[in-house]
């Protein structure tokens, strides 16, 4: 488990630092994200037609139009989505279970503990491929350069 909690350390603080310097529009009640505790016990999962979700926060930082973190849980044989696209990148961190992830135009075998980036505008998803749950964190974010590249693909 220090594993799981160390490489999400690592997406978080990856995630924050990449865009130092860019300007950052406030949520619109004026306030950013501030430094914060999110316990596991305190975000209850909702269940979903695919397994269910923990959604922990959605908010924009200091450095960042949008920081989104939750937890999804798949059902056996589920996926979130057919591959798609988007223009933020995504981070995910398999808690347990057994998963594949589309990754380039390719399916390939995800262990308990690993990390997958998702770069933008490249099609991707993951799915279950085992017989019980499979849990994985997903860290999302959006920034000045988000934007350009939305307005860029239309």
């Amino acid at each position: 488990m220090s594993r799981v909690r160390a490489a999400l350390v690592v997406v978080l603080v990856f995630g924050l630092g990449i865009v130092v310097g860019t300007q950052t529009p406030k949520s619109p009640d004026g306030l950013l994200m501030k430094s914060a505790l999110f316990l596991w016990e305190a975000t209850p999962p909702r269940p979903t037609d695919k397994g269910a979700v923990r959604s922990v926060f959605r908010a924009p930082t200091l450095t960042l139009d949008e920081l989104e973190y939750h937890i999804t849980t798949l059902n056996p044989n589920q996926s979130p989505h057919a591959p798609h696209t988007h223009a933020n990148e995504e981070v995910i961190l398999v808690k347990d279970g057994a998963v594949e992830a589309y990754v380039n135009g390719e399916w390939k075998p995800v262990t308990s503990g690993s990390l997958i980036f998702f770069a933008s505008n490249v099609p991707h998803t993951v799915r279950n491929v085992g017989t019980t749950a499979a849990t994985y964190h997903v860290l999302n974010w959006k920034s000045a350069a988000t934007a350009q590249k939305t307005a860029g693909a239309q």
